[in-house]
């Protein structure tokens, strides 16, 4: 179905200097402004990204396992999964050959470190840890897959990253529902300097735009919670 709603990032970047004052009916941006309220809207969308659920951005990430092999190295250079780096590892399991699911328990990396042996041992994967790095996801397996191991399927659910738009006409990553939030979101950010009234019109509409949608951005069916794993097996 067609979407009547400008969902670039040169739609969202007028309308917004039109909400703060800055461009009068008709106008538009001009190349330089264009190039700074370019770089505001991604700092936006890059931030925002890290906040709340955002469902849109969970992904079925299937890691390639290798004999012996403990770390697996998540990231834009890989070697493991060549991606961008993952934000957030949220569960994992591995599915053996015969199409059985077995969940993996996350442990931190105090529960890590206190493990006796990471290296030099192999078996079947029970449990995993998410180092997060600057630019890749470390994630650590235990113990290393063994022989047997090796031939079933690890796959991690994750929270990717949104990808930034290069172009002014390139829709954003994030969804056309969002397209408010981050006009108000962007109107906001470069109404600085304002008088207090109008900035603080402009703060009141933006937290209430994301408000709503990040209680709109939540799972259908009501999650239901277990003993926490590692605690249950002391």
């Amino acid at each position: 179905m067609t979407n009547s709603t400008s969902n670039t990032a040169y739609g969202i970047i007028n309308d917004a200097m039109f909400d703060a004052g800055y461009l009068q009916e008709g106008a538009e941006a001009d190349s330089e402004q264009l190039a700074i309220y370019m770089r505001r809207l991604c700092d936006i969308i890059n931030l925002w990204q890290t906040q709340g659920i955002k469902l849109f951005l969970q992904e079925e990430i299937t890691v390639p396992l290798v004999l012996n092999q403990t770390q697996y190295v998540i990231g834009p250079i890989g070697p493991a999964v060549t991606m961008d780096k993952p934000l957030q590892v949220l569960q994992g399991f591995v599915l053996n050959t015969s199409f059985t699911r077995r969940p993996l328990v996350p442990i931190s990396r105090d529960e890590w470190e206190r493990l006796s042996q990471v290296t030099g041992n192999s078996g079947t994967i029970n449990s995993y840890f998410a180092d997060k790095q600057a630019y890749a996801l470390n994630l650590n397996l235990w113990p290393a897959p063994d022989s047997t191991e090796v031939l079933n399927t690890a796959t991690f659910l994750m929270r990717v990253q949104v990808k930034n738009p290069i172009l002014l006409t390139d829709n954003t990553a994030f969804p056309q529902e969002w397209r408010m939030a981050l006009r108000w979101g962007l109107a906001d950010d470069i109404g600085t300097g304002q008088p207090e009234s109008i900035m603080s019109r402009f703060q009141h509409r933006a937290t209430a735009y994301r408000t709503a949608l990040e209680n709109f951005d939540v799972e259908d069916v009501s999650t239901r919670f277990n003993v926490d794993s590692p605690f249950y097996n002391t």
